[in-house]
């Protein structure tokens, strides 16, 4: 298995290239997005530089304490919590840490948290898609066993492989499955942001008000819905003898069911808060000086723009010239001025 590879004196590890790019498929998906709805170029990567230590770090520490028997006790390597390329990372961990480096990056470039939040949900699912061969190749994420022809062998030295399970068993690739999830989510979700555009459009063509669409968190608040739901089955058959289990329920259970009820109160809190059309996502003051930016031009579009405005300036600073002349030449009677 390819879980990694020597290139030259440095160790690459296939886990951490799948990570990498879903971050950067995740990051140029927003940044279209974000273009679209007139924020500045780039700017999904300046909030992703934020984003993505903090993410990693929190998907590292809610691993680690929902699998204190892993890192804790007599014998246990103290750095172990540290070496993140063994697998590991909690993907729900990451949405805490990452949710509070996107708050920093936003705060820090003006645009709106829950703008960027609606922008990236699609691009987040496709993260976790990719993300998702990582455990593959790290012989992890895997359910129960099954006779299905689609059934996956873990070999057995594995860290997940269960006890006294004969070698050769296969299990359901819980991987596969979410990966399938995950882009069949985009698809939903594209699919009804594009069915509420056509209908405020059609509203707005009527001479009625549009709605707010999937705006103001609403599209987030989706996705935590899609993710929670299916993350919650595929962890109920989930192999996973380490992670910690309250109530005899596992900890990544009772966290998705956390995030499908977040996903539905902040659909209808925002809904309540935010009935209007969503106009610009920056927050008030803070869009960007230069107009061109934040509509997504580029450099050639902007200076283009910039040459018709003057030119479309200069009859408007000729005009007072042209009426002072005529005045001059205009015949005046001196006793009429009196």
């Amino acid at each position: 298995m390819w879980s990694q590879f020597s290139l030259g004196p440095l160790t690459i590890h296939t886990y951490a290239l799948c990570l990498l790019a879903g971050i950067v498929a995740a990051a140029w998906i927003t940044d279209r997005r974000l273009r679209a709805r007139g924020a500045a170029p780039g700017i999904a990567i300046d909030i992703a530089m934020w984003a993505v230590p903090i993410g990693i770090v929190g998907a590292r520490i809610y691993h680690v304490l929902t699998h204190l028997g892993d890192f804790t006790g007599p014998g246990v390597d103290p750095w172990a919590w540290v070496r993140i390329w063994e697998g590991g990372n909690a993907l729900f961990g990451s949405l805490l840490g990452g949710a509070l480096g996107v708050w920093i990056g936003c705060r820090m470039s003006g645009l709106r948290f829950w703008s960027f939040a609606d922008a990236l949900a699609p691009g987040l699912l496709v993260a976790q898609a990719i993300g998702r061969l990582g455990n593959y190749v790290n012989q992890e994420l895997f359910g129960l066993p099954t006779t299905l022809p689609w059934g996956l062998e873990i070999r057995s030295d594995a860290p997940m492989f269960p006890a006294g399970t004969p070698e050769g068993t296969l299990f359901h690739p819980l991987f596969l499955y979410e990966m399938i999830w995950n882009l069949i989510g985009v698809a939903v979700l594209l699919f009804i942001e594009r069915r509420v555009v056509r209908r405020n459009d059609a509203l707005l063509a009527d001479g009625g008000t549009p709605g707010a669409g999937l705006r103001w968190g609403r599209m987030f608040g989706l996705y935590l819905i899609w993710y929670g739901l299916g993350r919650s089955w595929l962890e109920s058959i989930r192999i996973d003898p380490t992670s910690d289990a309250p109530l005899g329920i596992p900890a990544n259970i009772w966290t998705s069911g956390v995030a499908v009820l977040l996903g539905v109160a902040i659909i209808v809190v925002q809904g309540r808060r935010h009935p209007e059309p969503e106009l610009s996502v920056y927050v008030p003051g803070r869009e960007p000086e230069d107009e061109d930016a934040g509509n997504g031009a580029t450099g050639d579009e902007a200076e283009a723009r910039k040459a018709d405005k003057e030119a479309e300036a200069e009859p408007t600073a000729t005009e007072p010239e042209a009426d002072t002349a005529d005045a001059d030449a205009s015949p005046v009677d001196p006793a009429g001025s009196k």
